[in-house]
């Protein structure tokens, strides 16, 4: 689905690892995206692994997108 090169760009800009990437793509993957205690465990958790604090704000926002389904679908065209 996605190549090396895609990889390439999300570590250059966040210094996550290819494999830290699939660790939480799969999490994900099987989660229940529309559980707001998973959600919060999960933004939790890629915040940590980014080295980026996100506010109870944000975190509130984030959330609302993803229940609400107003997330991009196409990734790579974030990078």
């Amino acid at each position: 689905m996605f190549g090396d090169s895609f990889f390439n760009k999300v570590e250059k800009k966040t210094n996550v690892n290819k494999e830290t990437i699939m660790s939480l793509a799969s999490k994900v993957q099987n989660s229940n995206m529309k559980d707001e205690k998973v959600l919060r465990e999960l933004i939790k958790e890629i915040s940590g692994v980014a080295g980026k604090e996100v506010s109870e704000e944000k975190t509130n926002k984030i959330i609302d997108a993803i229940v609400k389904d107003n997330v991009p679908k196409n990734l790579d065209e974030m990078l």
